[in-house]
């Protein structure tokens, strides 16, 4: 009878916090090894399955020491799976929509309406704003920064900016749109690692986004201003190979026109997205049969188009939405920036968040998750505390990790349950999380984004690491704005089990 209690009461411990770190340590140590192997491609598979591994060390010491149940930890695992179902869905849409706006010219056209206002007194902050456009449009810093970010490069250095510079800007204009688009992958796995509806974490994140990019723009056009350089002749040249491969026209407008008006109307994310991708589609076959052809024709150059059949339209426009929109138009700069990969190239994305949510959902039903938390509740007893706790979890999540998506669901993981027990909305959650998740990961030389952007933009991280306004100010505007108590709201009281005194947020329900 003895033994039995004492094998209940073993059954029922939990680990302590030194011990709920080894899966992190674990995780860590693999992602180095991962991140050593095989640099920026380490997310084709090799950091998921550092997860598993560390879901797997973590499953094996919460079984063998604590006595927890299979069964418990897999049900936990399948709840994590379910919350982000919608989220996959919104991931193959997102796809959809970089391969149907850029073949319909859609953010061609944005690009060469951008190209024109560039010239050295305002180079620095057109290249911001101009990033920033295009990775709105896009939802991807990543296509932003290869593209356009490549291109304004070249123009920076023949005006004889410093590249440290010109990085700095780009960079900050393309991290803005990543984490403000409803088409960026970051964006929505925010929102829903949190559970916070998309469009109310985009709407809630502009208190700090847009201060932050506003001081930011200052300081590079003050820059630019300070600057004397060559003519702009680069920019008419690459505007001039666009407008030679596409049909640029405002008519073209009316598609991201159309799709904000979606999202003011809020109207379901899921609803818009696919919207915006067979609005898109259909601008494509009006506006450029040529790019259609080529999809449909891979190999063949857009020179040779000379007609459009229904099969290849047909043809075109599935791929468009699916696969590679690989289309040689003769530019190598052009062929870079029209080159996407559709849903496809959002399974490798998909495969790290299935892999992350079970490490997550390990965490929770080994009941490790609880014990980091609590260390946590120790310390942020204030809305301040609390987020400048979260930034800088995101901030170390970078650095040990490697990577801005293991980090964003291992901070929202560990915060959400915090967030909640001290009366908190999950969107405060969420845009703490972006505010330092996100932008913050490109900073970090060893970090997947740190390492893919120094090698596109040919700029080594620690030159343009002092440029980056914009996300080195967002992770202080969040802790500035929570100190302030601007638009801090509770759902409720704080539980009994955790203390909050002299909290200055407001109290009340949200507006």
């Amino acid at each position: 009878m003895s033994s039995n209690r004492k094998g209940k009461s073993a059954a029922r411990r939990e680990p302590s916090w030194a011990v709920s770190l080894v899966p992190f340590a674990v995780l860590t140590l693999s992602l180095v090894v991962v991140i050593k192997i095989f640099g920026a491609d380490a997310l084709s598979g090799g950091s998921q399955v550092c997860l598993l591994l560390a879901s797997a060390v973590t499953a094996a010491i919460s079984m063998a020491l604590y006595g927890n149940s299979w069964e418990n930890l897999e049900n936990c695992i399948l709840d994590n799976i379910r919350s982000v179902g919608s989220a996959i869905l919104i991931l193959l849409l997102i796809g959809a929509i970089a391969g149907t706006w850029m073949v319909s010219g859609v953010v061609p056209s944005m690009i060469c309406y951008g190209m024109k206002i560039i010239f050295p007194p305002v180079f620095l902050a057109a290249a911001c704003a101009i990033s920033a456009l295009v990775s709105v449009m896009t939802g991807s810093s990543w296509t932003t920064i290869a593209t356009i970010g490549v291109a304004l490069i070249g123009i920076g250095t023949a005006q004889g900016f410093d590249p440290g510079w010109t990085a700095g800007a780009i960079i900050s204009g393309a991290y803005f749109g990543d984490k403000v688009s409803p088409l960026s992958d970051t964006t929505v796995l925010a929102s829903s690692s949190t559970g916070t509806p998309l469009f109310t974490h985009i709407r809630y994140m502009m208190i700090t986004t847009i201060p932050s990019l506003c001081i930011a723009l200052v300081i590079f056009l003050t820059a630019s201003l300070m600057h004397h350089g060559a003519d702009s002749a680069r920019t008419a040249e690459f505007s001039g190979a666009l407008e030679s491969s596409f049909r640029i026209t405002p008519w073209l407008m009316a598609v991201p026109v159309l799709t904000g008006i979606l999202i003011v109307k809020k109207v379901p994310a899921i609803l818009t997205l696919f919207c915006a991708a067979v609005m898109a589609a259909a601008a494509a076959l009006v506006f450029q049969p040529q790019a259609i052809w080529a999809v449909a024709n891979p190999g063949e150059s857009i020179a040779s188009f000379q007609g459009l059949s229904f099969w290849d339209a047909c043809k075109g426009t599935a791929v468009t939405f699916y696969g590679s929109t690989g289309i040689m138009t003769g530019n190598e700069a052009i062929d870079s920036l029209i080159s996407t990969r559709g849903m496809t190239g959002m399974l490798n994305t998909i495969f790290l968040i299935i892999c992350s949510v079970t490490f997550g959902g390990v965490l929770a039903g080994s009941g490790m998750l609880r014990s980091l938390t609590e260390i946590f509740a120790r310390l942020a007893h204030r809305a301040v505390t609390l987020v400048g706790s979260t930034v800088g979890t995101g901030l170390l999540c970078n650095m040990v990790t490697g990577d801005q998506y293991i980090s964003i669901i291992l901070t929202s993981s560990l915060y959400k349950r915090l967030f909640e027990q001290k009366g908190y909305e999950k969107r405060l959650l969420s845009r703490s999380v972006e505010d330092s998740a996100t932008v913050t990961s490109v900073l970090i030389p060893w970090n997947s984004c740190g390492m893919t952007q120094a090698t596109v933009l040919k700029v080594p991280t620690l030159d343009y690491l002092p440029y980056c306004f914009f996300n080195i100010i967002s992770p202080l505007m969040s802790v500035c704005i929570a100190a302030v108590g601007y638009k801090i709201f509770r759902t409720h009281p704080e539980r009994p089990s955790a203390t909050d005194s002299g909290s200055p947020v407001q109290e009340g329900p949200r507006p």
